[in-house]
């Protein structure tokens, strides 16, 4: 007898896929701008000098291995959730909000997901066309009711009527995911007054928004890609907000972020909380504390953290600056103004419009690896190969 006889090979994840493809590749002239990690002009993924500080401080202050416990550690929690919602936030203050750490945003995604679904059920989530993948992977594995809202058109602009007239026509009580900046795959980002167009959507259907804020400092600031997830936080009484300190803190591999709970009470919010880490408790027991211990290591300490803003500046002016060498990469073609929209996105990431057709010419034909929507990571470009790029660019939308 075999066990495992009816157990069938399912296909790989398509971006994970694209890492195995690219070190396949042999050619030196390779480009990866697929995965989705920031990378400096080396064409290395760095670890900033205030996290090498901050881990060799713990390497010689740390005295245990321990668990941290359902919530993870105390500190890191405390400083993310003012580094989210702002060191003066009257939330923090009333002791109505709180973070949950997890193993990524990824995990904070999962654990919102199943507070959903076992503390409300019946809701149903709402998710940008498009928006990242894994969204609905893990919110389809935890059983929920999945829908989409209109966000980027068929034109690959961003389409805020069509947005807020399906976000008019959701049912009453449902919960609607929200990029808090830097919308991963397009990156096209509301406006603060598209922003509050939403939050009074969200008001008269009395819907329960999910804000992934996995991108804080890549968009035009610390403070500035918070507003709208503080906007949200002044003006409702409830709100989930998942915080990843993967891209910001180049801790891709430690598996850091937090599942932030802003409540109408104190009392609520520790009942939110009880719930969190008995759904924790089934998922990861406790999550890994060694990203979170750099994390608030880094944020607790003023000179650490002045060092740490200016790395996260230097590399946010970075992408933005290939962003605007990109395009101008593309004007001796004439196809400046039709990327033109790459220099106004926001982010790591861009949707570049090409299609999957060109994007397979320029990996066969050029080593350039994308994700076959056409999305690319512009944090993995290279500034003296622009031009090569844009060529090829050129050939593949002739």
């Amino acid at each position: 007898m075999s066990h495992f006889a009816q157990v069938v090979r399912v296909p790989g994840d398509p971006i994970l896929g694209l890492i195995e493809a690219y070190r396949a590749d042999p050619n030196p002239a390779k480009l990866d701008l697929g995965v989705g990690v920031y990378k400096d002009a080396r064409g290395l993924t760095p670890i900033p000098q205030a996290v090498k500080r901050a881990e060799q401080r713990l390497v010689e202050t740390e005295t245990s291995k321990s668990y941290i416990g359902g919530h993870g550690d105390p500190l890191f929690g405390a400083r993310l959730a003012e580094l989210v919602l702002g060191a003066d936030s009257p939330l923090l203050a009333a002791q109505r909000a709180g973070a949950s750490q997890t193993p990524g945003g990824t995990g904070a995604l999962r654990l919102a997901a199943d507070f959903i679904a076992h503390c409300l059920p019946g809701r149903g989530i709402w998710l940008s066309e498009p928006t990242w993948p894994i969204h609905e992977t893990l919110f389809a594995a935890a059983g929920l009711r999945i829908g989409h809202y209109p966000y980027v058109g068929a034109d690959n602009r961003l389409d805020v009527e069509a947005m807020l007239a399906a976000l008019n026509q959701l049912p009453k009580g449902d919960v609607v995911l929200l990029h808090a900046c830097c919308h991963n795959p397009t990156g096209f980002d509301l406006a603060p007054r598209d922003w509050k167009r939403v939050l009074e959507v969200v008001k008269a259907r009395e819907l329960l928004p999910l804000i992934d804020f996995a991108y804080q400092g890549f968009g035009d600031g610390l403070e500035d890609d918070a507003w709208a997830v503080r906007l949200f936080a002044s003006e409702l009484p409830e709100l989930l907000v998942t915080s990843s300190c993967s891209k910001n803190f180049g801790l891709y591999r430690e598996r850091t972020g937090a599942l932030l709970v802003c409540a109408a009470t104190p009392d609520k919010l520790q009942d939110v909380r009880s719930q969190l880490a008995s759904l924790a408790r089934n998922l990861w027991s406790t999550p890994p504390a060694h990203g979170a211990a750099v994390v608030a290591t880094i944020l607790d300490d003023a000179e650490l953290k002045a060092l740490w803003i200016d790395e996260l500046e230097a590399m946010r002016q970075r992408v933005a600056s290939l962003r605007l060498g990109l395009v101008e990469a593309l004007r001796p073609y004439g196809l400046a103004e039709r990327f033109a929209h790459i220099a106004e996105q926001r982010g790591m990431f861009s949707y570049t419009g090409l299609t999957p057709a060109q994007v397979q010419r320029l990996r066969a034909e050029d080593s350039v690896y994308l994700v076959g929507s056409g999305r690319a990571n512009v944090a993995g470009l290279d500034a003296n190969r622009l031009d090569d790029l844009a060529s090829a660019i050129a050939r593949v939308c002739g």
